[in-house]
């Protein structure tokens, strides 16, 4: 099974091809380029460049896996409805993980006992975070706060590093990654991918309101 992975939850923007066959993940391309404000414009010519990599063709691929985020709301959606599009115009199914839980996939190898926090920016002085047991199964999150808040929380979490672009907050020993490889996408969907059950909807992990809002009434003018 070939699978195009993708994630614009973070400022990395990454695409890769990944072959799944039985258990085994073995990951084919990956292109990754990092910037905050361009993900639009970066996502397709690396989806392009991933699957050009790895030897195959767009047509070829049997499902995309998409990053849900929590992340800030322009980038995301950039990659989620671009995962949308291909699943519908390539008739494949699209499978949404969470984009830390996929970091902390990565993070995880060789580390001690303990709680791994997955920390990323999530703008306006805040971090988007998650808890991860040495099992890898999340236990806390994901939130959106404030850097001291989190700080605050550590005696209680027990945490003995960090992963994730903004893991320096927390004091924490900083583990990499800082965004999540195509691998660790499909690794987190490879269940729902091997079970050839139908995606679910894709929901993304905002975890806030976005900043638009409708208008409220017109105010009445008064004519006297």
């Amino acid at each position: 099974m070939l699978v195009l992975a993708l994630d614009t939850a973070t400022p990395a923007v990454t695409a890769g091809v990944v072959q799944l066959t039985g258990d085994r993940v073995q990951q084919l391309s990956a292109r990754v380029v990092h910037h905050t404000r361009k993900h639009a414009e970066l996502l397709m010519p690396g989806v392009r460049d991933a699957v050009a990599a790895a030897g195959t063709t767009l047509r070829d691929l049997d499902a995309v896996v998409v990053g849900t985020g929590p992340g800030p709301f322009t980038g995301l959606r950039v990659g989620m409805v671009t995962a949308a599009a291909l699943g519908d115009a390539l008739q494949v199914p699209v499978h949404g993980v969470c984009t830390l839980d996929a970091i902390a996939r990565d993070a995880r190898h060789g580390l001690p006992d303990g709680v791994l926090l997955v920390v990323t920016d999530a703008r306006r002085r805040e971090v988007y975070w998650a808890g991860y047991r040495p099992d890898g199964r999340r236990i806390d999150g994901p939130h959106v706060e404030a850097p001291a808040v989190l700080r605050d929380r550590l005696p209680a979490l027990q945490a003995v590093a960090a992963a994730g672009a903004a893991a320096a907050e927390t004091g924490l020993p900083v583990v990499e990654p800082a965004a999540p490889s195509p691998a660790a996408l499909v690794e987190m969907a490879r269940p729902a991918l091997r079970s050839g059950r139908a995606a679910g909807p894709l929901e993304p992990l905002y975890l806030r309101r976005p900043d638009a809002v409708e208008p409220g009434p017109r105010k009445q003018v008064s004519l006297g």
